[in-house]
């Protein structure tokens, strides 16, 4: 039996991606709407109903009526949008984070994937907030570049303009420190307050880089470069997708440089632990349209249909 398989939403960044991959695999039937038909409220909810998995790669609001839509109770739905990411009834969708979000994902019916920044960022906190070497009230900061992509369909038009544009150099943004990814990074990570976080875009068209420094002096017992990086290494030990890569690693790059697009075009994540006497920075490298969109989201359904996590990735 091959499962029916339908995505809303699919002429935006993440839907083209996610159909890009389901389309080379034989074990899925692809339910396609009519592309006149796609913004048609009940040509939509009778896709929706007829499908195993729905994936919502929508805005917020269309995507909160997506699910308003299903009256299906087999009906499983994946949501790419940042409505349900903090929603305790959805399972967060970054299995690697602990047994317990494994085991979500796979017996849920709604699963919301993470944010591309988020997915970095959490990777990083979250394990040192549940091995009780990040206090929950520590000031986090964080840092972050990523390739013009994930602006999706309206960003990517700007900096591919033929006319050209004015975006020669990275861009600060979200300058109000109220990005979409901060709740999801505050309340998944386990953190008291939100963390400051401060994302830029650059003149390429994917990959990212998600930084945090620490003061080792606020750690829960003064944790070395060295102890941080075992502690977090073993964390992810059994894992496929997320790689801690060997202290010193980035001292055989050019320049000792950790670029941004590394791991583009797979479903991985490496993590970079670095630092001093005094400081420690723990650095992220992800493919935004990857691990941090349309591969998560693979990986979520494949958990939830009892694949393989690595079918298709």
């Amino acid at each position: 039996m091959k499962y029916k398989i339908y995505v809303d939403g699919s002429e935006g960044t993440t839907g083209l991606k996610i159909n890009e991959r389901l389309e080379k695999r034989d074990d899925i039937e692809i339910l396609k709407i009519d592309p006149e038909k796609r913004k048609d409220i009940n040509e939509r909810k009778k896709y929706i109903n007829n499908a195993d998995i729905v994936f919502l790669c929508l805005p917020d609001s269309a995507a909160k009526e997506a699910v308003s839509l299903t009256e299906n109770p087999s009906t499983k739905i994946i949501d790419a949008s940042t409505a349900h990411r903090t929603n305790s009834d959805w399972a967060y969708g970054l299995p690697e984070l602990s047994k317990g979000h494994r085991e979500k994902i796979q017996i849920s019916k709604r699963v919301a994937v993470p944010g591309c920044y988020a997915t970095g960022f959490i990777s990083i906190v979250y394990p040192l907030i549940a091995g009780n070497l990040l206090p929950k009230d520590y000031p986090v900061t964080s840092h972050a570049l990523s390739g013009y992509s994930g602006g999706g369909k309206k960003l990517i038009a700007q900096f591919e303009a033929p006319e050209g544009h004015s975006f020669e150099s990275p861009q600060l943004y979200a300058l109000g420190l109220s990005h979409k990814h901060i709740p999801e990074m505050t309340v998944i990570s386990g953190l008291e307050q939100a963390p400051i976080f401060s994302p830029i875009v650059c003149s390429y068209f994917k990959g990212m880089s998600v930084c945090v420094p620490l003061y080792r002096k606020l750690l829960s017992g003064t944790p070395s470069v060295e102890k941080i990086h075992a502690f977090i290494a073993d964390y992810y030990s059994n894992e496929k997708f997320v790689k801690v890569m060997p202290l010193g690693t980035e001292k055989e790059f050019p320049n000792s440089f950790i670029g941004a697009t590394r791991v583009n075009d797979t479903n991985n994540l490496e993590i970079y632990v670095t630092g001093n006497e005094e400081q420690i920075m723990l650095v992220s490298v992800l493919d935004n349209l990857g691990k941090g969109s349309s591969g998560a989201a693979i990986q979520n359904m494949n958990i939830m249909l009892g694949f393989d996590e690595n079918t298709g990735l």
